[in-house]
């Protein structure tokens, strides 16, 4: 399965479209919540997403002016943030997910799975806010430090030493 979720910390709104062959995700970002509310602001979130489902990732740059238009009007730094655009592989599902009014969202796309797993899916990444999406994604370090925290934990569970490294590695 490949999927993204957009997990800024920062302030603003995700838009996300679909259609018959694939979805895109739009996060624009402001400095406060109080721009993000702004109806102009959805509108421009959406707008983006409307236009990257329609002709990809690299057409944000066509709302340029009106992001620059945008920015005095609610008298904030605006910027975009995550932005793909999926496009469903021949057996693949593709789920979208907005969570919040625009707080969150995620694109999920896999093969072999229900919609309705899909979906579920998709609403476990909202809630859980993973920080890595994919092992490989992981740094080194941050594996390492987790390693030895379960290694730790196993010890205090009155594990053999014999098993510890199994038991870490699963």
């Amino acid at each position: 399965a490949d999927s993204l979720a957009s997990r800024d910390n920062s302030e603003g709104l995700v838009a996300i479209a679909r259609d018959a062959c694939g979805a895109s995700l739009v996060h624009l970002k402001s400095e406060t919540d109080f721009a993000a509310k702004s109806d102009d602001f959805r509108k421009m979130t959406q707008e983006l997403a409307d236009l990257v489902l329609a002709s990809g990732v690299e057409a944000v740059s066509a709302k340029d002016a009106e992001m620059e238009d945008l920015k005095l009007t609610v008298k904030e730094n605006i910027e975009v943030g995550s932005v793909v655009r999926f496009e469903a592989a021949a057996g693949s599902e593709i789920d979208a997910y907005l969570h919040g009014e625009g707080r969150a969202g995620v694109l999920i796309e896999a093969q072999g799975v229900s919609p309705e797993l899909l979906h579920e899916i998709a609403l476990h990444i909202a809630f859980a806010k993973p920080t890595y999406l994919q092992r490989s994604d992981v740094p080194a370090d941050e594996v390492e430090k987790e390693r030895a925290t379960l290694l730790e934990i196993t010890k205090k569970e009155g594990k053999p030493e014999q098993a510890w490294p199994k038991i870490v590695d699963g």
